[in-house]
Parts: structure tokens; sequence; C-alpha cells
């Protein structure tokens, strides 16, 4: 199974919300940071393609047509050149209050208590925010950079620039799939995710 589907936004931009509509949209499974945490061997490719060992891309996402958050937005360009055929989605989001939910969930998930080999600390926070999390200034300036290239290296017709506060129809024009009956979903508050990841 190869992916349709490659979410190039980064974490806290919608792409929990966007998951669940992918897998409504029957573009499921669909791959999140989540099933890295939740499966050893798993997180052991990604670590090592973080490291910049070569992975072999059907292995790491064996099992998914469709996969967004990081990992995958870190790698947005290997994966498209990769899996030629499939479609770009880059979630976006106002960059403050972007910075905001990031800096009180998925931020605080790292600092010097965490696993210095894990995917968060060696190449989210060191790699992408060159150590910087606590400056606002330069997380944002990241987040823009990031979003400028994905941007400017597709097509409109392969690449989907996405507010998930847009719902269905955006989405499914650009998938080219009908509208489904039921309501577009929302997830993955800041409380939700701290309480996920207490568990």
């Amino acid at each position: 199974m190869a992916l349709s589907v490659i979410g190039a936004g980064f974490g806290r931009t919608g792409t929990h919300t966007l998951n669940l509509a992918l897998e409504m949209l029957g573009f499921g499974p669909c791959h999140h940071m989540e099933d890295v945490n939740s499966n050893p061997e798993h997180r052991d490719l990604i670590r090592a393609a973080g490291r910049g060992e070569p992975v072999d891309w059907d292995v790491v996402y064996v099992g998914y047509k469709s996969a967004v958050d990081w990992p995958t937005a870190h790698f947005w360009r290997e994966l498209a050149e990769y899996f030629p055929d499939a479609k770009l989605i880059l979630t976006v989001r106002n960059p403050e209050d972007w910075y905001r939910s990031a800096r009180a969930t998925i931020f605080n998930t790292m600092g010097e208590t965490s696993d210095p080999q894990s995917f968060g600390r060696a190449v989210i926070e060191t790699k992408i925010f060159g150590g910087r999390l606590d400056d606002e200034t330069h997380a944002i300036e990241v987040l823009n950079a990031h979003n400028a290239e994905v941007i400017s290296a597709f097509p409109p017709s392969r690449l989907l620039v996405y507010q998930v506060e847009e719902g269905w129809p955006n989405l499914c024009a650009f998938l080219g799939v009908p509208i489904p009956a039921e309501p577009f979903p929302h997830s993955n508050t800041t409380t939700e995710f701290r309480s996920r990841f207490a568990k």
C-alpha cells in the first residue's frame, strides 16, 4: 500500500483533526506521531530516518494510506518524491495561535528530561528549531519558512494549503471524493493532548 496523502503541516496546525477527516473519507489508516510513540519498532525506524540513515519508506508506512503530523512533515520532500502519485496537504494556522498551542503541548514533551535520542528532541527541537523552543519569534520564522518552502515546491494540483476550520468542501474537492453526511471532526485541544500524553 502506497501513501496517497502526505501531510506537510507542522504538529498543532490541525493535524490530528485532519487525521480523523482523512480516515472518514476512506484514506485510512492515517499515520500520526501517536503511531510512532506507541510502536517501539516503528519508533526506531523513525529515529534512524531522523539521523539521516537510509530507510525503506514502504516499511515505515506499511499499512497506511495517508500520513500527517511529525515525523511525516519533516520528510515531506523525500516522501513526495518516493510516492509520486500522492497528494500533499499543508495544514496552516495563525502563527501566534500555533506557537501558544505548541508551547503548551508538544514542546513541553521535550527538553532536558526527555530522551535525547527521541525524534522530538533530536529532530524537532534540535534540527528544526535549533534548540530554541522558548523563542517565539524564531519558532514562528521556522514555521513560516517551512510553509513557504512547501508551497513553492508543488503546483496547486498536487498541494492543498488548508485550514481545518474550512471543513469538508475544499478538502473533498481536492481529494476527488464526495462530501460525507457526517459533520467535520474537531479534536486534540490542548487539554485533550495533555490527557492523552499523560496516559
